[in-house]
Protein backbone atom coordinates (compact mmCIF):
# COMPACT_ATOMS: atom_id res chain seq x y z
CA UNK A 1 0.00 0.00 0.00
CA UNK A 2 1.31 3.44 -0.93
CA UNK A 3 1.47 5.58 2.19
CA UNK A 4 3.31 8.83 2.79
CA UNK A 5 4.54 10.19 6.10
CA UNK A 6 3.77 13.80 6.95
CA UNK A 7 5.57 15.45 9.87
CA UNK A 8 4.00 18.44 11.62
CA UNK A 9 6.10 20.38 14.12
CA UNK A 10 4.01 22.21 16.68
CA UNK A 11 5.61 24.61 19.13
CA UNK A 12 3.82 26.22 22.04
CA UNK A 13 4.87 27.68 25.39
CA UNK A 14 2.18 25.43 26.90
CA UNK A 15 4.04 22.25 25.85
CA UNK A 16 6.38 21.27 28.71
CA UNK A 17 8.61 18.76 26.87
CA UNK A 18 9.26 17.33 23.43
CA UNK A 19 6.78 14.68 22.34
CA UNK A 20 6.48 12.63 19.17
CA UNK A 21 2.98 11.35 18.45
CA UNK A 22 1.72 9.20 15.57
CA UNK A 23 -1.79 10.12 14.39
CA UNK A 24 -3.42 7.23 12.52
CA UNK A 25 -7.14 7.61 11.80
CA UNK A 26 -9.06 5.35 9.42
CA UNK A 27 -7.12 2.12 9.79
CA UNK A 28 -10.40 0.29 9.05
CA UNK A 29 -9.24 -3.05 10.45
CA UNK A 30 -6.44 -3.34 7.89
CA UNK A 31 -3.21 -5.24 8.62
CA UNK A 32 -0.92 -3.01 10.67
CA UNK A 33 2.39 -4.82 11.19
CA UNK A 34 4.08 -2.52 8.67
CA UNK A 35 3.18 0.39 10.96
CA UNK A 36 4.76 -1.00 14.13
CA UNK A 37 8.23 0.42 13.50
CA UNK A 38 6.82 3.94 13.10
CA UNK A 39 4.55 3.52 16.12
CA UNK A 40 7.35 2.25 18.35
CA UNK A 41 9.48 5.30 17.47
CA UNK A 42 6.80 7.57 18.98
CA UNK A 43 5.83 8.45 22.54
CA UNK A 44 2.17 7.62 21.86
CA UNK A 45 -0.25 6.72 19.07
CA UNK A 46 -3.48 8.64 18.44
CA UNK A 47 -6.38 6.83 16.74
CA UNK A 48 -9.02 9.47 15.90
CA UNK A 49 -11.72 6.98 14.94
CA UNK A 50 -12.43 4.15 12.51
CA UNK A 51 -9.97 1.56 13.76
CA UNK A 52 -12.78 -0.91 13.06
CA UNK A 53 -14.66 -1.23 9.75
CA UNK A 54 -18.39 -1.82 9.84
CA UNK A 55 -18.41 -3.13 6.25
CA UNK A 56 -16.00 -6.00 6.93
CA UNK A 57 -17.24 -9.43 7.90
CA UNK A 58 -14.00 -10.02 9.80
CA UNK A 59 -12.56 -7.34 12.07
CA UNK A 60 -9.86 -9.48 13.64
CA UNK A 61 -7.21 -6.88 12.78
CA UNK A 62 -8.95 -4.22 14.88
CA UNK A 63 -9.19 -6.59 17.87
CA UNK A 64 -5.56 -7.62 17.39
CA UNK A 65 -4.47 -3.98 17.22
CA UNK A 66 -6.01 -3.42 20.66
CA UNK A 67 -4.07 -6.41 21.99
CA UNK A 68 -0.70 -5.69 20.38
CA UNK A 69 -0.04 -1.98 19.92
CA UNK A 70 -0.84 -0.71 23.47
CA UNK A 71 1.75 -3.22 24.70
CA UNK A 72 4.39 -1.42 22.63
CA UNK A 73 3.41 2.26 22.99
CA UNK A 74 0.59 4.16 24.74
CA UNK A 75 -2.53 4.37 22.55
CA UNK A 76 -5.27 7.03 22.80
CA UNK A 77 -8.40 6.19 20.84
CA UNK A 78 -11.60 8.10 20.05
CA UNK A 79 -14.83 6.93 18.43
CA UNK A 80 -15.55 7.42 14.73
CA UNK A 81 -18.61 6.66 12.65
CA UNK A 82 -17.54 3.04 12.01
CA UNK A 83 -17.31 2.34 15.75
CA UNK A 84 -20.67 4.02 16.25
CA UNK A 85 -22.46 2.14 13.43
CA UNK A 86 -20.64 -1.20 13.74
CA UNK A 87 -23.11 -4.11 14.01
CA UNK A 88 -21.10 -5.53 16.94
CA UNK A 89 -20.43 -2.13 18.51
CA UNK A 90 -21.36 -3.13 22.05
CA UNK A 91 -19.05 -6.15 22.04
CA UNK A 92 -16.25 -4.32 20.27
CA UNK A 93 -16.32 -1.22 22.50
CA UNK A 94 -16.39 -3.44 25.59
CA UNK A 95 -13.18 -5.07 24.32
CA UNK A 96 -11.67 -1.64 23.63
CA UNK A 97 -12.48 -0.46 27.16
CA UNK A 98 -10.87 -3.58 28.65
CA UNK A 99 -7.75 -3.22 26.52
CA UNK A 100 -4.66 -1.23 27.48
CA UNK A 101 -5.65 1.46 24.97
CA UNK A 102 -7.12 4.63 26.48
CA UNK A 103 -10.59 4.92 24.93
CA UNK A 104 -11.53 8.59 25.21
CA UNK A 105 -15.31 8.68 24.88
CA UNK A 106 -16.09 12.37 25.33
CA UNK A 107 -13.40 12.74 27.94
CA UNK A 108 -9.75 13.69 28.26
CA UNK A 109 -6.67 12.57 30.10
CA UNK A 110 -3.26 13.98 31.00
CA UNK A 111 -0.19 12.66 29.18
CA UNK A 112 3.26 14.04 30.00
CA UNK A 113 2.03 17.53 30.73
CA UNK A 114 -0.51 17.92 27.93
CA UNK A 115 -4.19 16.99 27.76
CA UNK A 116 -5.43 14.56 25.10
CA UNK A 117 -9.17 14.45 24.50
CA UNK A 118 -11.54 12.53 22.28
CA UNK A 119 -14.95 13.74 21.10
CA UNK A 120 -17.13 10.88 19.88
CA UNK A 121 -18.98 10.56 16.60
CA UNK A 122 -22.75 10.57 17.07
CA UNK A 123 -25.64 9.40 14.93
CA UNK A 124 -27.07 12.92 14.98
CA UNK A 125 -23.78 14.53 13.99
CA UNK A 126 -24.00 16.77 17.08
CA UNK A 127 -21.16 16.18 19.58
CA UNK A 128 -21.20 16.35 23.36
CA UNK A 129 -20.85 20.12 23.62
CA UNK A 130 -20.65 20.09 27.42
CA UNK A 131 -17.54 17.92 27.13
CA UNK A 132 -16.01 20.29 24.56
CA UNK A 133 -16.63 23.25 26.87
CA UNK A 134 -15.04 21.44 29.84
CA UNK A 135 -12.03 20.51 27.75
CA UNK A 136 -11.64 24.06 26.41
CA UNK A 137 -11.69 25.47 29.95
CA UNK A 138 -8.52 23.63 30.98
CA UNK A 139 -5.16 25.44 31.08
CA UNK A 140 -2.55 22.97 29.70
CA UNK A 141 -1.92 22.39 25.99
CA UNK A 142 -5.03 20.64 24.68
CA UNK A 143 -4.94 18.16 21.78
CA UNK A 144 -8.32 16.91 20.59
CA UNK A 145 -9.15 13.87 18.46
CA UNK A 146 -12.28 14.64 16.41
CA UNK A 147 -12.98 12.13 13.64
CA UNK A 148 -15.14 14.42 11.49
CA UNK A 149 -13.68 17.62 10.00
CA UNK A 150 -17.19 18.98 9.57
CA UNK A 151 -17.81 18.45 13.30
CA UNK A 152 -14.73 20.56 13.98
CA UNK A 153 -15.98 23.21 11.55
CA UNK A 154 -19.43 23.41 13.12
CA UNK A 155 -18.80 22.79 16.83
CA UNK A 156 -15.11 22.98 17.80
CA UNK A 157 -13.75 25.93 15.83
CA UNK A 158 -13.48 29.06 17.97
CA UNK A 159 -13.09 27.14 21.23
CA UNK A 160 -9.88 27.41 23.28
CA UNK A 161 -8.50 24.07 22.07
CA UNK A 162 -4.91 24.25 20.88
CA UNK A 163 -4.82 21.56 18.20
CA UNK A 164 -7.30 19.09 16.72
CA UNK A 165 -6.62 16.00 14.59
CA UNK A 166 -9.35 14.75 12.24
CA UNK A 167 -9.77 11.95 9.69
CA UNK A 168 -12.86 10.59 7.92
CA UNK A 169 -12.50 12.51 4.61
CA UNK A 170 -9.93 10.10 3.12
CA UNK A 171 -8.28 12.99 1.31
CA UNK A 172 -11.36 13.48 -0.83
CA UNK A 173 -10.61 10.07 -2.45
CA UNK A 174 -9.65 11.68 -5.79
CA UNK A 175 -7.35 14.73 -5.78
CA UNK A 176 -7.69 17.16 -8.67
CA UNK A 177 -5.48 20.27 -8.63
CA UNK A 178 -4.97 19.85 -4.89
CA UNK A 179 -8.69 19.57 -4.13
CA UNK A 180 -10.64 16.50 -3.11
CA UNK A 181 -13.53 15.21 -5.18
CA UNK A 182 -15.80 13.77 -2.49
CA UNK A 183 -15.88 13.31 1.28
CA UNK A 184 -18.60 11.79 3.48
CA UNK A 185 -20.32 14.52 5.46
CA UNK A 186 -19.09 17.20 3.06
CA UNK A 187 -20.24 15.94 -0.33
CA UNK A 188 -18.69 16.93 -3.67
CA UNK A 189 -15.62 19.17 -3.79
CA UNK A 190 -15.13 19.28 -0.02
CA UNK A 191 -12.89 21.90 1.56
CA UNK A 192 -11.63 19.88 4.53
CA UNK A 193 -9.90 16.80 3.11
CA UNK A 194 -6.25 17.00 4.17
CA UNK A 195 -3.63 19.28 5.67
CA UNK A 196 -3.72 22.22 8.07
CA UNK A 197 -6.75 24.49 8.46
CA UNK A 198 -8.10 27.23 10.72
CA UNK A 199 -4.82 29.08 11.14
CA UNK A 200 -2.90 25.95 12.14
CA UNK A 201 -5.37 24.73 14.76
CA UNK A 202 -6.81 21.75 12.88
CA UNK A 203 -5.20 18.97 10.83
CA UNK A 204 -7.05 16.55 8.55
CA UNK A 205 -5.31 13.27 7.76
CA UNK A 206 -5.79 11.57 4.39
CA UNK A 207 -6.30 8.37 6.38
CA UNK A 208 -4.23 5.24 6.81
CA UNK A 209 -6.27 2.99 4.46
CA UNK A 210 -9.47 2.87 2.45
CA UNK A 211 -12.64 1.52 3.94
CA UNK A 212 -13.57 -2.01 2.94
CA UNK A 213 -16.15 -0.63 0.51
CA UNK A 214 -14.83 2.72 -0.75
CA UNK A 215 -17.33 4.53 -2.92
CA UNK A 216 -14.55 6.02 -5.03
CA UNK A 217 -10.97 4.70 -5.53
CA UNK A 218 -8.01 6.81 -4.45
CA UNK A 219 -6.38 8.77 -7.29
CA UNK A 220 -3.45 11.19 -6.73
CA UNK A 221 -4.17 10.67 -3.05
CA UNK A 222 -1.87 8.30 -1.12
CA UNK A 223 -2.73 7.06 2.33
CA UNK A 224 -0.96 8.95 5.10
CA UNK A 225 0.64 8.53 8.50
CA UNK A 226 0.86 11.78 10.48
CA UNK A 227 3.76 12.38 12.86
CA UNK A 228 3.22 15.22 15.33
CA UNK A 229 6.40 16.64 16.84
CA UNK A 230 5.42 18.79 19.82
CA UNK A 231 8.01 21.12 21.32
CA UNK A 232 8.14 23.93 23.89
CA UNK A 233 8.71 27.35 22.37
CA UNK A 234 7.15 30.23 20.49
CA UNK A 235 3.89 29.17 18.87
CA UNK A 236 4.46 27.87 15.32
CA UNK A 237 3.24 25.04 13.09
CA UNK A 238 5.36 23.59 10.27
CA UNK A 239 4.73 20.74 7.84
CA UNK A 240 7.16 18.43 6.05
CA UNK A 241 6.21 15.55 3.76
CA UNK A 242 8.32 12.39 3.66
CA UNK A 243 7.84 9.14 1.77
Amino acid sequence: MQRKRTVHRIRSPKIPEKLRLAAAPDIHSAPFDDMLEDFSACDAVLIPGDLVDRHRRDNRNAYRFLEVVPGIVPVFYSIGNHERKFRDAEQYLAAARKSKAELLEDRYTEFRGILIGGVSSTLSGIPDQAFLDRFASEDPFKLLMCHHPEMYRDYVRGKDIDFTVCGHAHGGQVQLFGRGLYAPGQGLFPRLTHGIHDGGKMLVSRGMTNAAKPRIPRINNPCELIILELEPGTETNEEEERT
